[in-house]
């Protein structure tokens, strides 16, 4: 039995304290993100599942090597609670929302919370890993200045922290 035990363990990618990394609401948002990429709904995402959700985004032509590369990136098959791990990994890493905050005021020496927008893309689009025009158009899409021109910088470092949009 202690064998069985070991194996699932190991199968589900180590112990459940992942669960514990995440507050509830984050863990109901990654389970209703698995299901949408879990298509065929078994429990494992594949590489198929992949496929064919990239392909209901309108990605049609993704390499077999590059949902490999994906599928890969798991130890194993990627059940809720790998999947769960994997995205534990990736924001390890990240820096927590006071630090990141900070970083900000240092453009903000007033402390009003926000940044006018023209400068905030000067330094993305000109200073260390360079912003595309893609990707300003997407982050003015999902934080729009307001009428003055100004970005509420606190929200973003909120999404940034929390995966989502902060509620007022």
């Amino acid at each position: 039995a202690p064998k069985k035990a070991k194996r699932r363990q190991a199968a589900e990618g180590g112990s459940s304290n992942v669960f514990s990394m995440f507050e509830q609401s984050q863990i109901q948002e990654y389970k209703e993100a698995f299901t949408i990429i879990d298509q065929n709904r078994d429990g494992i995402i594949s590489k198929d599942d992949l496929r064919d959700v990239l392909a209901s985004m309108g990605q049609l032509n993704v390499k077999n090597e590059e949902l490999e590369a994906m599928v890969k990136e798991a130890s194993g098959p990627i059940n809720f609670t790998v999947f769960l791990t994997m995205f534990g990994e990736k924001l390890k890493g990240a820096d927590p929302e006071d630090v990141i905050v900070s970083a900000f005021k240092v453009l903000d020496p007033e402390g009003t919370g926000s940044i006018k927008k023209e400068f905030l893309e000067e330094l993305l689009t000109t200073q260390c890993d360079r912003f595309s025009a893609e990707e300003m158009k997407n982050l003015w899409a999902a934080f729009p200045p307001d009428v003055a021109g100004n970005v509420d910088y606190k929200n973003i470092c909120y999404v940034i922290t929390h995966g989502e949009e902060k509620e007022e």
